[in-house]
């Protein structure tokens, strides 16, 4: 039985940013159609960002036909964020829902799969912040990025085995990406929205939702399918990262798998020493006074907070290190010859 959220009974608002996407919408509109919409009332709002392209003429034709109600506005700013612009397309989402409901965001050049209004409502009934999968269309071969993916994909698996959480979806993944992320507007209100960056604004709004002890679930249910084009919209944006990749090799830096296993791992022991109240081995292990912790954990929510508030990353920073080295400890780590 499918657990439904109650701000799914408020209605959802899908938001799209849009800069100079005009050959890009059609594609976005026309799976909108398509999205089985049974017990959901989506609207669209998009945000057309700065555009001096045909975009504004392509959505006010859609809009004009659609099935389901448009909101379109309009922004300009003289040099391109991702975040600021994807604020923007929230608040009118927000605003579109007279202040209760859901916000789901995904991009002008991505198509969200038939199911994807009921996996989203479905995950966020089990979680504040839902981060839905994002497949790549594939035009070009992109292997070095596939090689990340696979790596980061293995990295995560590993982390649910170490700390697992009763929130996560039972087909996860490693991906935070505004291409596909949901979120109640009460929610999205109260961590003050997507921060005005560049690029990642989508990674720093789920790690500041479970600061304030809100659940994330990365949920394999939830598909969108976005472009693999290498030239974007925004600067240091997926296209710009694809891009950069191309003729990479094995150069390209990742995350040391030692220091997200210890990451990964200390997130699993200050949750149990925020149930128990035991602070004195995990105040030990990281090298923090018990008297600290204490004040850290009466002013954290509850456990999840916690965790996130006092290991953020290993003591040392978050090493990087070439992909084929990461990739070749990693396959020692889940084989059993290293323990980290």
């Amino acid at each position: 039985m499918t657990t439904w959220s109650p701000a799914a009974r408020a209605g959802v608002a899908i938001c799209v940013p849009a800069r100079n996407e005009a050959d890009m919408l059609p594609q976005l509109f026309a799976a909108i159609e398509r999205l089985d919409r049974c017990g959901v009332a989506p609207i669209l709002c998009l945000l057309l960002d700065s555009c001096d392209d045909h975009s504004a003429s392509v959505a006010r034709s859609y809009a004009e036909q659609a099935s389901l109600p448009v909101h379109v506005a309009r922004a300009h700013q003289t040099e391109p964020n991702a975040g600021r612009a994807r604020h923007r397309a929230m608040q009118l989402g927000a605003r579109a829902l007279n202040g209760t409901g859901i916000l789901l965001a995904t991009d002008a050049d991505s198509k969200p799969e038939v199911d994807w209004l009921q996996a989203m409502v479905a995950a966020l009934g089990h979680a504040e912040v839902v981060a839905g999968r994002v497949r790549r269309t594939v035009t070009q071969p992109h292997p070095t990025q596939d090689r990340i993916e696979r790596y980061y994909e293995a990295l995560h698996a590993r982390r649910r085995v170490l700390d697992p959480v009763a929130w996560e979806a039972a087909a996860t993944h490693h991906q935070t990406s505004s291409a596909n992320l949901g979120i109640s507007v009460h929610h999205y209100r109260s961590l003050g929205g997507f921060q005005p960056l560049t690029a990642g604004e989508d990674a720093r709004l789920a790690d500041d939702a479970a600061r304030a002890g809100m659940r994330v679930r990365r949920d394999a249910a939830s598909v969108v399918h976005t472009s693999d084009r290498r030239t974007g919209r925004v600067l240091h944006g997926f296209a710009h990262g694809l891009r950069t990749l191309d003729g990479a090799g094995d150069g390209i830096e990742v995350a040391h798998p030692d220091d997200a296993t210890w990451q990964y791992r200390g997130h699993a022991s200050a949750r149990r020493a925020y149930r128990d109240g035991e602070l004195a081995d995990l105040a030990d292990a990281i090298d923090i006074p018990t008297d600290h912790l204490r004040g850290v954990m009466r002013d954290s929510p509850n456990a999840e907070a916690f965790a996130m508030r006092v290991i953020p990353v290993p003591l040392g920073g978050m090493r990087r290190v070439t992909l084929p080295v990461a990739e070749a400890a990693l396959a020692a780590m889940s084989s059993g010859r290293h323990a980290a």
